[in-house]
C-alpha cells in the first residue's frame, strides 16, 4: 500500500477559514488600536497647550490681542493640526482636527481657559459623540 503525501483539499480549505475569520476579527481591532494611539497626539497637544497659555496668561494678563492667541499653535503636527481662537482676550478655545488621510480624519478635540475639554467629533466609525459624553475627552 502507498500512501500520498500531503493535504487534502478539504483540509487546506479548513484552514484558510479559520484564517479568514481570525483575520475578520483582528483587522478591525487592530485599526481601533492604531486610531487610539493616534489620538494621544491630540490631547497631548492640547493640554500642553492649555499650560502654555496659562504661563502667557499669567505673564500678560490676557490670552492674546489682536484676535490672535497669545501662544502660537504648535507645527509639525503629524496626524492633526490645531488652531486657536480668541472669542476675548480673556477667553479661547483651541481646537485639534484630524488630518485628511489619517485614520483620524476629522476628528476635532477641544480645549479652553477653563480646562474644558470636549469632543467635537469622533473618528471615522466611532459614531457620533451624545451630548453628555461630549463634555469630555473621548478616546475609547
Amino acid at each position: 500500500m502507498h500512501r500520498s503525501q500531503g493535504f487534502t483539499l478539504i483540509e487546506l480549505l479548513v484552514v484558510v477559514s479559520i484564517i479568514a475569520i481570525l483575520a475578520a476579527i483582528g483587522v478591525p481591532a487592530y485599526s481601533r488600536y492604531l486610531q487610539r494611539g493616534d489620538l494621544v497626539e491630540a490631547t497631548q497637544g492640547l493640554s500642553q497647550y492649555r499650560v502654555q497659555m496659562e504661563q502667557y496668561y499669567q505673564d500678560n494678563g490676557n490670552y492674546g490681542t489682536g484676535g490672535a492667541c497669545g501662544i502660537a499653535a504648535p507645527t509639525g503636527l503629524v496626524n492633526f493640526t490645531m488652531t486657536c481662537v480668541l472669542n476675548t482676550n480673556q477667553a479661547y478655545t483651541a481646537t485639534m482636527t484630524g488630518n485628511a488621510g489619517s485614520q483620524v480624519a476629522g476628528a476635532t478635540y477641544l480645549i479652553n481657559q477653563a480646562n474644558t475639554q470636549s469632543t467635537g467629533q469622533l473618528p471615522p466609525g466611532w459614531g457620533a459623540p451624545t451630548a453628555a459624553a461630549s463634555t469630555s475627552w473621548i478616546v475609547r
